[in-house]
């Protein structure tokens, strides 16, 4: 029996980490909230799971440096369980004739200057300007871009005067910074880091940044600011680092999980959403009134907020007759798909590299198998032309090096992130069918930089585009719920007027990575939602 409107405040749609952030906050200001999660754990993308006898991993996110200090400090995450430790380096990129480069650790600039000593005088500089813009668009990402919106001055007025706090904030900003940061939103990583540097390994390092998670070439317009998208960051008070949660990216969404449910929140699990309800009014849709779950039960409640894809929400959640025409046409127009195959495989032992034997710190880092921007490039054009890339790009995360809870002693897992290759195969062939071909790929790329890799491999969890979408919801494998081009950026993130997290029709609200300020595991968009919602019907 469907339950009366007055008894639930909030229906929460999909129990990713920015759900469970935005329930908290809502519970916590007063409001009754229930979370509907489809799978039988929360957390979405941002889990812990045994894909091997004895051997857990962070199953699709895997690292962490974007999660908002305030969502930590606010949640209390700290205290319902969250450790976080950072890499004792941050990037390691052996190189096919034996050299690398390894950043982090106070060396980075002796590392860089192995390559080029005027790109080790110039790497400062760089990571001056990219701090310095950072910290500004650090503040606008907890808090709703400007909306454009035709509901009278009314309703302009608040917009114009949180564009002009936008505007004080990037005055902060000197001239020489603001052009530097509208070339962020517009170039090339590519173009932007030969600008800087001369030498190939730094510039690999840097802008892996801007096609990691993007369907691209460093040399695609826009991707600068991907680039910039991944130095928001900070782990323990270290600005632009990056770490690892003890227990894996699980742990942060089980700690939030716990935040929600100690502020009074209802988490269902096995409760996935066959379609948002919306009330007619003269034949139109008037405003959103509760859900259709996969078990056929109705649950009502004053707002229903979405974390998922708007794509996914407004195309397969909601009936055509639900959505206005506007908003059917940006979803159909809206570009998802990241270009990544997520592995997790457990070893027997730890890789041993040419181009720096034995163990050490770099083993904790982001290792980089890519060695430079053509190779990307090339990378890319190959996936577009073939449907992945023969010579793919691969980083390799070894969290257990960090983390001795999740393999048995003296054994490790290791996180790979691949790309690029199709989110949808071209030519009517399905990922079913090539998924350990191309996993097999993978292995050897690795094998190439540390000989003997594929031996060490006790077992593997491999999670194509395919994959991806099916499991967590994420439409062509897309790990930020649509990409992060200027179209689809800010006020237009993600469509011109319904930027503030409200959605198509009343009573309907938006908190996922496709919403500003993107993806990553941050818990911004669901902060800021929950602002919104409060001020609606708080």
């Amino acid at each position: 029996m469907a339950e009366a409107p007055s008894k639930r405040d909030v229906l929460l749609v999909g129990g990713g980490h920015n759900g469970l952030v935005c329930a908290a906050y809502l519970a916590k200001a007063g409001l009754k909230v229930t979370v509907l999660e489809r799978r039988q754990v929360v957390g979405g993308a941002a889990v812990t799971e045994e894909f091997h006898p004895g051997f857990r991993n962070s199953v699709a996110s895997y690292t962490v440096s974007l999660l908002q200090p305030k969502v930590i400090a606010d949640l209390d995450l700290h205290g319902h369980g969250l450790e976080i430790v950072q890499r004792k380096r941050s990037n390691f990129l052996p190189l096919p004739d034996g050299r690398y480069l390894l950043t982090g650790g106070g060396e980075t600039l002796e590392q860089v200057a192995k390559f080029s000593r005027r790109d080790a005088e110039r790497l400062p500089e760089y990571e001056r300007r990219l701090d310095a813009i950072a910290d500004v668009l650090r503040a606008l990402a907890m808090q709703p871009p400007p909306n454009v919106t035709d509901g009278g001055w009314w309703k302009a007025l608040p917009e114009l005067m949180r564009a002009g706090r936008l505007g004080k904030q990037l005055h902060k900003l000197d001239e020489t910074l603001r052009q530097e940061l509208l070339d962020l939103f517009t170039i090339s990583a590519g173009e932007y880091l030969d600008r800087w540097f001369e030498s190939t390994p730094i510039k690999a390092v840097l802008g892996f940044d801007g096609i990691v998670g993007n369907y691209a070439s460093p040399y695609t317009p826009g991707s600068a600011y991907v680039l910039l998208h991944h130095v928001f960051g900070e782990v323990n008070g270290v600005k632009g680092a990056w770490g690892h949660a003890i227990g894996g990216m699980g742990a942060i969404t089980q700690a939030m999980a716990k935040a929600a449910v100690a502020a009074g929140v209802e988490i269902r699990t096995d409760a996935g959403v066959r379609e948002v309800l919306v009330e007619q009014v003269d034949g139109k849709p008037g405003r959103a009134v509760g859900v259709l779950t996969e078990s056929g039960e109705t649950l009502h409640a004053r707002a229903v907020v979405a974390n998922v894809n708007p794509k996914l929400l407004y195309e397969r959640l909601m009936s055509p007759a639900s959505v206005p025409a506007p908003t059917r046409e940006r979803m159909a127009n809206w570009r998802c798909g990241s270009g990544t195959l997520r592995m997790n495989v457990a070893l027997s032992r730890l890789p041993d590299f040419t181009a720096l034997p034995g163990e050490g710190d770099h083993l904790t880092a982001g290792i980089i198998m890519a060695p430079d921007l053509d190779y990307m490039d090339r990378a890319y054009l190959d996936a577009r032309a073939h449907g992945w890339s023969r010579e793919p790009i691969v980083e390799m995360l070894i969290p257990s090096t960090l983390d001795s809870t999740l393999a048995p002693a003296g054994q490790h897992v290791a996180s790979l992130f691949c790309q690029q290759v199709q989110p949808e195969l071209s030519d009517g062939r399905s990922w079913d069918d090539h998924r350990d071909e191309v996993a097999d790929l993978m292995i050897a790329t690795v094998d190439k930089y540390a000989p003997g890799f594929k031996e060490l491999v006790l077992g593997r969890q491999v999670l194509t585009p395919m994959d991806l979408e099916r499991v967590f919801g994420l439409i062509g494998g897309d790990i930020f719920h649509g990409a992060l081009s200027l179209n689809q950026l800010f006020s237009a993130r993600p469509m011109v007027g319904q930027a503030d997290y409200r959605g198509a029709i009343p009573g309907l609200y938006l908190c996922g990575a496709g919403t500003h300020p993107g993806g990553g595991v941050t818990g911004a968009p669901g902060h800021n939602a929950a602002k919104v919602v409060i001020a609606d019907i708080g």
